[in-house]
């Protein structure tokens, strides 16, 4: 099957529907098939792929798409023409970042009909298999960025994309060199190298970015806010973090590892606090029981609320009640 005619035959039909939610996402299985959808040799290993954009002109398809791929993708973009979508945000890439994508996520590209490809970056493309029997087979799922939003994007310095290049372009020799037994130990050590930086320089963002971050700790506490003052917290309980996540548009991991870095709490402890404030407030300034105090909370068992109170300020909930007697 030609998957790059089938591709571009699915997208210039006529009655193609420009709402993208409504179209099913194109599943690219293999590096292989990405290769061949995207016009480019086959790849020199079937497992992993080192790409530099320049070498793709143009895109397949027109318009908008949805993409799911069955394998990692690390890419470093500039000048792309067109957009990246993932959920409900938009981002053009008109300046250097990277973003991380995991198997299984779906993503999507919009893009100017007919537009040759002024594209530069650096793509890197790793199958799951790839990583079988090495350090990164179980510790890949500990770089929470793969599973960060686009709009979510790691923003990078000159020195830091500098950085970043040089390791692709040694993936990309060490790629191009005769395959031999130690081969894949020296791609997943040079990879893991990438990835720490990458969380180095996500932890610099999180700093840097001082005034956007600050904002979303601010909406954070006035969702919280909001929450146990509404009746939804008696009728559904605690709020999720994903709840909060979505109610702040932002993914739940980069949210937790935001909150780490600004404040040193990850989301559950900040919604734990709240609820400790709340609690101690009606201790303190009413005659509600523990258990109607923990209805109120959201708690189904009363236990259970005096549980996490006591963990987080070592008195019960009635001896910290006596203490203001």
């Amino acid at each position: 099957m030609n998957l790059q005619k089938n591709l571009l035959l699915l997208f210039t039909n006529n009655n193609y529907i420009s709402d993208m939610a409504n179209v099913q996402p194109f599943r690219i299985k293999t590096i292989s098939e990405y290769h061949q959808v995207m016009g480019l040799p086959k790849p020199e290993h079937p497992l992993i792929s080192v790409i530099n954009f320049e070498s793709i002109k143009h895109m397949p398809y027109k318009e908008s798409l949805h993409i799911v791929f069955d394998f990692y993708s690390i890419s470093l973009k500039r000048n792309f023409n067109g957009k990246m979508r993932y959920g409900q945000q938009e981002y053009d890439f008109d300046e250097g970042i990277m973003f991380f994508i995991s198997p299984g996520q779906v993503f999507g590209i919009e893009i100017e009909k007919d537009v040759a490809l002024k594209h530069t970056g650096w793509l890197l493309l790793i199958h799951p298999d790839f990583l079988w029997n090495t350090s990164l087979a179980k510790n890949i799922k500990q770089y929470e960025y793969f599973d960060y939003s686009v709009h979510e994007a790691l923003f990078l310095s000159e020195k830091e994309e500098a950085t970043i290049i040089s390791m692709m372009q040694n993936m990309e020799q060490e790629y191009h060199s005769n395959i031999d037994k130690f081969s894949q130990d020296v791609i997943i050590a040079q990879l893991e190298l990438l990835l720490t930086y990458a969380d180095r320089f996500y932890h610099r963002q999180f700093i840097t970015r001082k005034i956007t971050h600050h904002q979303i700790l601010q909406r954070l506490n006035d969702t919280l806010d909001e929450y146990f003052k509404s009746d939804v917290l008696i009728k559904n309980g605690l709020p999720t973090v994903q709840y909060i996540a979505d109610a702040l548009n932002v993914s739940p991991n980069y949210l937790s590892g935001l909150l780490k870095t600004l404040t040193g709490q990850s989301t559950q402890q900040h919604i734990h606090d709240k609820l400790i404030e709340k609690a101690k407030e009606k201790l303190s300034t009413t005659n509600l029981s523990v258990s109607e105090i923990a209805y109120e909370l959201g708690f189904e068992h009363p236990q259970s609320f005096s549980k996490l109170f006591k963990s987080k300020i070592n008195l019960s909930p009635l001896e910290f009640r006596a203490s203001f007697n």
